[in-house]
């Protein structure tokens, strides 16, 4: 073996062990103490003609991973059944990224292989409640299926509707589906319009192509890639700082663009050698995105972030993005 490939293999050697300890990265202001922040109302202070695209809104990516061990983990578990949901509505979280496995023609929530004890009719139950508890607020959702049948992934079973139609039986059947708004390809919803509603803001199939016709009209197949940074291969800890200056630079677009249109930001990301949790949270020797988004947030006027969808926020960054609301 060369000198370059042998020192290659330390490298890739180091991050693998320091991604595989638990516990690496603990509570921080940035990171892992979503239930610090207490933010059930901080929409309804803003005026009804506000476009959700003009505002900064803090989420989740992967809301409801909590299950499959720390590879497959993307958020602190405060319970299963969407519990874990309600905190983090009640912290201020304002979008949510579903991932759901068709099973029955209806809907259960998966990472991968990984079943996350709930399905969505808990998600529609506690966003449905935190709403009518805050009917001033809007609760934006991404929707994707999860299963591709591949190794390492799921298998729907026993479906034969497709997932919008699925979605729509939700809309029409279930206790909560009237708190669903899609706004069918339109335009970027106001506030006002949407006060006390979960928002459909991406409808996807489990290859990530956009279903036409749902959701917000800007975001289609061929204009992902213009409002959507979601580059979420992190291949080792050393490449932390690559992933946090994507979504940097999302963020400098986002500031600069017209204010009609959403962008959204991910700054998630993993890989068998970095796992999620000491990507967005850090660990030894390593900056976390959360902490290096917390701290460019904090000195930086922005005029928006746009919509973050981030891996274990912590209290000071979700009250960081939303206070950029003004």
């Amino acid at each position: 073996m060369s000198g370059k490939a042998v020192r290659a293999a330390a490298v890739l050697a180091l991050a693998l062990s320091v991604a595989m300890v638990p516990g690496t990265a603990a509570a921080a202001p940035y990171c892992q103490s979503v239930k610090d922040a207490s933010n059930p109302d901080w929409m309804a202070g803003l005026p009804d003609d506000a476009s959700l695209a003009q505002l900064s809104i803090p989420g989740t990516h992967q809301t409801l991973s909590l299950h499959g061990g720390e590879l497959t983990q993307t958020q602190e578990n405060h319970g299963d059944s969407a519990e874990t949901l309600a905190v983090q509505l009640q912290s201020g979280i304002r979008a949510i990224d579903i991932r759901v496995r068709r099973y029955d023609d209806k809907f259960t929530l998966h990472h991968g292989p990984f079943y996350q004890n709930a399905n969505f009719s808990d998600v529609l139950q506690k966003a449905g409640d935190f709403l009518s508890a805050h009917p001033g607020e809007t609760v934006l959702m991404r929707l994707k299926a999860e299963c591709t049948g591949e190794v390492a992934s799921c298998t729907d079973e026993n479906s034969s509707l497709e997932v919008d139609q699925i979605l729509d039986w939700y809309r029409d059947n279930d206790p909560n589906g009237k708190y669903l708004h899609d706004p069918a390809g339109g335009g970027v919803p106001a506030l006002g319009e949407v006060r006390g509603k979960i928002v459909l803001a991406t409808l996807q199939g489990a290859g990530g192509g956009l279903y036409g016709g749902r959701g917000i009209g800007q975001f289609t197949n061929d204009t992902w890639g213009e409002y959507v940074q979601d580059e979420y291969t992190v291949p080792t800890l050393f490449d932390i700082d690559d992933k946090w200056n994507k979504a940097r630079a999302h963020l400098d677009k986002t500031a600069a663009a017209d204010r009609g249109e959403m962008f959204l930001n991910f700054t998630s990301g993993s890989s068998p050698a970095a796992f999620p949790n000491a990507v967005a949270c850090g660990a030894a020797g390593f900056r976390g995105v959360n902490d290096y988004a917390l701290e460019h947030l904090k000195s930086n006027d922005l005029p928006r972030t746009g919509v973050i969808m981030m891996d274990y926020p912590g209290a000071d960054l979700i009250n960081t993005i939303i206070a950029t609301n003004g």
